[in-house]
């Protein structure tokens, strides 16, 4: 075990950013190291996830989950290493995961601390593909979009934590799959190292309905919205009757200081018959043992792949934020203390 040190970093929030965050708004400070009271451990942390919901956490305003306050700091999750324990749920040497914010060492203990095994895939894994953004994945697709054999699964924010995943999933279950990605490089990783049947550049300046239709002959029965504003408008415009949309997020108007207008397309909905459902990972946290097993096992299979955008440190977490919210990661974004 490594020694304790008598202090750690941590990244606070400092100011509530009206548009895009700036590293500004953060503040990297020093502070003593806390002991654990009954029932708590203290864990090292090897990976921070860094994910597009902490934007909404910077907000004071009403949401599913409060927001940070000014001098705390940053909510993400994490996983780590027990380096001391006062409680019986965890042993010192022990690897866990849960939401231990933007710092090198945290209190930890919580029901919703789980154990990760280190011999199913790297710890890391535990932030990406087989934690919160896989399960994001996992149920939205599976339970909110209900894809059937045969059918087309469109995915925005294709080469992202929780894209990547949703597009094997969807090919798992025997469906045409199509990705949308910023970028030819995010493309060729989609269709080429995941798998897609076809990806779609939003960045190339092509007409996207036109190119939507292209690789969608036959419409697009489920859609996956991690993006939502032009991108989203597109691809509803090209939904089949009966289609299914899970809304998991919105990243192109996280940073927009007013509510942007774009087409009305509900209508669509209306005559199409189409059923769109907002949800939240949690809202299947009773599911979510089964469903590690399952994805455990395709990793080992081999039929389900990952990519990790990974940077050094802690205090290069603000820049590392900032740029994955502009589409600048290339995978799951974690930070390695």
């Amino acid at each position: 075990m490594s020694t304790i040190p008598k202090s750690y970093r941590r990244v606070v929030l400092v100011r509530r950013p009206p548009g895009e965050p700036a590293e500004s708004d953060f503040r990297v400070e020093e502070v003593p190291m806390p002991e654990p009271k009954h029932g708590e451990v203290l864990v090292k942390v090897a990976y921070l996830s860094l994910d597009p919901y902490q934007r909404g956490r910077m907000r004071d305003a009403a949401s599913y989950a409060a927001p940070v306050g000014l001098g705390e700091v940053m909510t993400g999750g994490g996983v780590g290493e027990v380096v001391k324990s006062n409680g019986a749920r965890f042993a010192v040497g022990d690897s866990v995961e849960d939401r231990l914010g933007w710092q090198e060492y945290a209190i930890g203990g919580a029901a919703t601390m789980r154990k990760v095994d280190p011999s199913l895939a790297p710890i890391s894994t535990a932030n990406g593909v087989l934690g919160m953004p896989g399960m994001t994945a996992y149920f939205g697709l599976l339970e909110v979009g209900q894809p059937k054999p045969g059918e087309t699964v469109v995915v925005s924010a294709a080469s992202g934590a929780v894209g990547q995943v949703v597009g094997q999933i969807g090919k798992i279950m025997g469906c045409r799959v199509v990705g949308i990605a910023g970028g030819a490089a995010k493309c060729a990783f989609v269709t080429g190292e995941l798998g897609f049947d076809a990806c779609v550049d939003y960045k190339a300046g092509n007409d996207l309905d036109a190119a939507l239709r292209a690789v969608c002959p036959s419409g697009i029965d489920v859609y996956f919205d991690n993006v939502g504003g032009e991108v989203s408008d597109a691809v509803l415009r090209n939904i089949n009757f009966f289609g299914r949309v899970a809304l998991c997020g919105s990243i192109s108007q996280y940073n927009a200081t007013t509510p942007p207008i774009g087409p009305r397309l509900l209508g669509t909905f209306v005559g199409k018959r189409v059923r769109a459902q907002g949800f939240i990972v949690t809202d299947f946290a009773g599911k979510y043992e089964p469903a590690l097993r399952q994805m455990g096992e395709w990793i080992k299979s081999g039929k389900l792949k990952y990519r990790e955008d990974v940077v050094q440190g802690i205090d290069k977490a603000p820049r590392a934020f900032i740029g994955m919210l502009r589409g600048e990661n290339f995978g799951k974004m974690l930070v390695k203390m």
